[in-house]
């Protein structure tokens, strides 16, 4: 991958987001992190990342409507989105894909598995839009 990949954390468990951006930025990415919808959505408007990573259980709103405006928006449309949650019933994992998500990761996840999976999202985004 070329320039720097840039990537959104919207996660209301600290300690959780931390480990996620330590994983990140360890595989090279820049990663910024916001603990509710609210802050994240400002955050999209503002800046141009490759990937998001949501939580579906977020203290102003589901991570279910904040993925639906994503995908609604012009700015982030295109925005590879990975659900990460410790909701693990297949039922929620399908409204999440079927809501545009790339993928859905269940909490508690593989610290390899996760930084190869989102790294894998952003080469293939990138792939596409080529």
């Amino acid at each position: 991958m070329s320039a720097k990949i840039t990537i959104l954390i919207i996660e209301d468990e600290m300690p959780l987001a931390l480990l996620m951006v330590n994983l990140l930025s360890r595989a090279g990415c820049e990663v910024e992190v916001a603990t509710t919808a609210k802050k994240g959505m400002l955050l999209v408007e503002e800046g141009n990342f490759d990937l998001i990573t949501l939580d579906v259980d977020l203290p102003d709103t589901s991570g279910f409507e904040v993925c639906r405006e994503l995908k609604q928006r012009h700015h982030s449309r295109h925005t590879p989105i990975v659900f990460v949650s410790g909701r693990s019933c297949l039922e929620d994992q399908q409204h999440g894909l079927e809501l545009g998500a790339v993928d859905y990761i269940e909490k508690p996840f593989s610290s390899l598995d996760f930084a190869s999976r989102i790294l894998s999202h952003i080469r293939q985004a990138k792939e596409v839009s080529c």
